[in-house]
């Protein structure tokens, strides 16, 4: 190579310091081979050949390098005796902690290389690894003081996890105290200088994971997780950031099991973030229990104090991760207890700069803003914008302001409405009241009239005896029934008693013209056709009245004649009151002493004597013309003949 100034001694790199470790000495010949060999090829193609290959070339490398670790590997696993006496050696006691360490290191290896093998063949070789106890062997090396060990076998874990996550999970089950499960998130919190890396991280978040994982073996792990070991994860936070000696011991209530963690590494503290962000995520009842009963939301938010602005920006999106999950409760703690002070304060202190924990804020905001968290809205702007209101030219705050003056409109008429005011309860009970009297008297009403058409049925008495009936919807009872005029004038009544007078009989005409008066729409063309005859003999009627009169003055009657007289115009009223009561009498029947009760009387005018008898004849549609013969003297008329 005309590029190196001076040249390589390739074969002599391989022969003297290129060291092969065999920690299980390789009973096959064919493995060593095939070891040395794809050593070889790896060699010549990153080193050797690193600068003129092709990708052909690397391609046909690769496979060869490939294919001999599967070589490798199967003819390995098929030997029964070398996976016993590996496993022998890494639980005896005896064996030094150099050897330890190389049986882990070659035990990595081995699950590294597996892979290499096809995927039905890589499944039985992790289950073989498990039921040989490798898991054990795991947990001792997480226990030992060699941050390369333990970092060892966190990878070894990863594999699993990544091949098949329930083989680790049954196991993390059945272990006595979970310890392995304690031990991860120990060495979570463990800051392990430069080799530090997210393995730990990885592996809670596969053991924890509720979409992947389901069932008891779940529930027990996350229930163990939470009782046991999210407490230090929180205390690592509390110590780590920077505080008073008070808020230290109300905050960090088991401290004591946390060596004090002032030098904390940032990156501990993100990836602890990190997990709380996952649990608020796939484990919300829980993590809502715990975050209520603990006030871990204070304690996380304490990051907010760190100089790391990525770490504010990770405080920012825990509670970020806590808004998406809509709950209200969480949402009334975030309130009750002002938790977003320390975000804005974080914003403001942070000033015009545009950094990531200047977006992160207002992505909270816009957030909030348009998933119309009332509660927080209002919070925000009635407790901090005093603070936040020299950044009101940014577009987000805006829209904040405007969605907050919404919720004021919106919600001013429905507090109004559903806030209960004792005055229109008041006038609510009033109303009903007066409904309830309003119905009652209209019950009074219906009872009251109900009772009085038969108390005014009652009062009207014909001269007969028989009551008079008003028509009304109500059946009719017993013989008040109405009948038609025809029927009226045949029929004929009982004789009248002699006590009657003259006022009962004018109270039953008055009685009867009201009866007439409320007859069917039947009867309605008779009395018109009544109505049109006695019209038209009105005139003849006062013409006739005038000449009676007449004739009384120019004539002298005797003291017969005048009897006649008296007896005529008796005969003509009783005609008068029979014909309008619908109860006429015959002759026949007229007592004796009818005529000495009429003498009593106060003597009236011939004219008005003559003129009630032509009234009648009116109503029954005769002519008072047709009483007097045409060729009638004066003498005749006056004695009513």
């Amino acid at each position: 190579d005309p590029f190196v100034p001076q040249v390589q001694q390739y074969r002599k790199f391989l022969k003297e310091h290129a060291v092969f470790k065999e920690v299980i000495p390789f009973k096959n010949p064919v493995v060593l081979s095939k070891i040395h060999q794809t050593y070889r090829v790896g060699y010549l193609k990153d080193v050797v050949l690193a600068r003129v290959l092709d990708e052909a070339t690397v391609a046909s490398l690769n496979s060869i390098i490939h294919s001999n670790n599967a070589i490798v590997i199967s003819l390995l696993k098929d030997d029964s005796t070398f996976i016993q006496e590996l496993f022998a050696r890494l639980r005896s006691p005896t064996t030094s902690a150099e050897s330890k360490k190389n049986l882990v290191y070659f035990l990595h290896e081995f699950c590294s290389l597996s892979k290499s093998l096809q995927m039905g063949q890589q499944l039985p070789i992790f289950r073989d690894l498990m039921n040989e106890g490798i898991v054990d062997i795991i947990t001792d090396a997480l226990q030992s003081e060699d941050k390369k060990i333990v970092l060892m076998g966190t990878d070894i874990l990863v594999l699993f996890l990544n091949q098949d996550p329930n083989l680790l999970r049954s196991y993390v089950v059945r272990q006595e105290e979970n310890l392995l499960l304690g031990l991860l998130v120990k060495g979570m919190i463990t800051d392990f200088g430069e080799d530090m890396h997210c393995q730990f991280l990885e592996i809670l978040r596969s053991l924890l994971d509720s979409v992947t994982f389901t069932g008891a073996q779940r529930d027990t792990i996350v229930e163990t997780f939470y009782e046991k070991h999210l407490g230090q994860l929180i205390d690592v936070i509390i110590l780590s950031c920077p505080h008073d000696e008070a808020s230290t011991g109300k905050l960090a209530g088991t401290a004591g099991r946390v060596e004090s963690q002032n030098s904390t590494r940032p990156e501990i503290l993100l990836n602890i973030c990190e997990l709380l962000c996952f649990c608020v995520v796939h484990h919300p009842y829980r993590i809502k229990c715990n975050f209520l009963l603990n006030n871990a939301i204070d304690k996380v938010l304490l990051l907010t104090q760190r100089r790391e602005k990525y770490l504010v920006a990770a405080a920012v999106r825990f509670v970020r991760t806590i808004l998406s999950r809509h709950d209200e409760h969480l949402i009334s703690h975030f309130v009750k207890y002002g938790l977003l002070k320390s975000i804005v304060d974080a914003f403001v202190a942070n000033g015009n700069r545009y950094n990531v924990l200047n977006s992160a804020v207002l992505e909270l905001f816009e957030y909030i803003r348009k998933e119309n968290l009332k509660l927080l809205v209002k919070h925000i702007v009635d407790s901090f914008w005093n603070q936040l209101v020299k950044f009101e030219h940014l577009p987000s705050l805006q829209s904040f302001k405007v969605k907050y003056k919404q919720f004021l409109e919106n919600c001013g008429p429905e507090t109004n409405v559903n806030a209960p005011d004792p005055r229109k309860r008041i006038d609510e009970r009033a109303l009903e009241k007066e409904e309830e009297d309003y119905f009652n008297e209209s019950d009074e009403e219906d009872t009251t009239s109900a009772s009085h058409p038969q108390k005014v049925q009652s009062q009207p008495v014909l001269s007969n005896g028989v009551a008079v009936s008003c028509p009304s919807s109500r059946p009719r009872s017993g013989g008040l029934v109405d009948y038609d005029d025809e029927d009226d004038e045949d029929y004929r009544s009982p004789p009248r008693k002699q006590t009657e007078t003259s006022e009962d009989d004018e109270g039953s005409m008055e009685s009867l013209g009201l009866k007439r008066k409320l007859t069917p729409k039947e009867k309605e063309p008779g009395l018109a056709k009544k109505q049109r005859l006695g019209k038209s003999s009105k005139p003849r009627d006062s013409v006739f009245a005038a000449l009676c009169s007449t004739l009384s003055q120019a004539v002298l009657p005797s003291k017969k004649t005048a009897n006649a007289m008296h007896l005529s115009t008796q005969s003509g009223e009783e005609n008068h009151i029979e014909k309008e009561s619908g109860s006429p009498r015959s002759c026949d029947n007229k007592s004796p002493n009818e005529g000495n009760l009429r003498e009593k009387e106060s003597p009236r005018n011939c004219s008005e004597y003559l003129h009630g008898p032509s009234d009648n004849r009116q109503l029954s549609g005769e002519d008072p013309r047709s009483l007097l013969p045409s060729k009638s003297s004066p003498e005749m008329a006056v004695n009513g003949s």
